[in-house]
């Protein structure tokens, strides 16, 4: 009789597993963003001050060894350069890591979203492989349109133009863009997220 039981017990306990797994989890925008961009491949440090930002970004280039930066948004992120003992390019170059803000990070694909104001006029696949992105927590937006929209309130006058995202970080987990690897907007990415809601 025992043998029963057993069987019937465990039937019950994988029935109540299998709707426990069926359910659907809600998260938070930052908790879905943190989720999904961790799973592609991105590495994030979190912050609540820019004392610290500053700090893990001089641990994020004595780590690669990287003696020199790109940054074609230097006056969104002086206080952070003020900060480094390192060469500072205003020009792309395809070996210098690139240092910038960004305009929104999608939470449901785990991607950031660029524009002319980061950019300038650069394609994402004409600037190095390796990223610096500094964000606020109060640019996670839920999905691609809500960023497109954002953009859209904050720029009424001059809506910005090269409008782009990046969404794989690493190059195995580039399936979008497999044929075409030399348009490719995977990088290899650090972003640096600070407190300010």
């Amino acid at each position: 009789m025992s043998i029963f039981k057993k069987l019937f017990n465990k039937s019950d306990d994988s029935s109540e597993d299998n709707e426990i797994k069926e359910q659907e989890v809600t998260l938070s925008l930052d908790d879905l963003f943190v989720h999904n961009f961790i799973n592609k491949g991105g590495k994030f440090l979190y912050s609540t001050s820019p004392e610290d930002t500053s700090s893990h970004l001089i641990e994020i280039l004595d780590e690669n060894k990287w003696e020199n930066i790109t940054c074609l948004d230097e006056h969104s992120l002086s206080y952070y350069l003020d900060r480094l003992s390192i060469e500072i390019n205003s020009s792309a170059n395809l070996k210098t890591p690139v240092f910038s803000t960004c305009e929104h990070l999608i939470s449901d694909s785990g991607s950031i979203l660029f524009s002319s104001n980061q950019l300038k006029g650069m394609k994402l696949s004409n600037l190095s492989d390796d990223f610096i992105v500094f964000a606020r927590t109060s640019q996670f937006v839920k999905n691609m349109g809500e960023g497109l929209t954002g953009i859209k309130n904050n720029f009424k006058e001059n809506i910005p133009t090269n409008i782009c995202a990046i969404k794989n970080f690493t190059k195995e987990n580039d399936e979008e863009n497999y044929l075409s690897a030399n348009n490719s907007n995977t990088k290899n990415l650090y972003l640096l997220l600070l407190e300010d809601l």
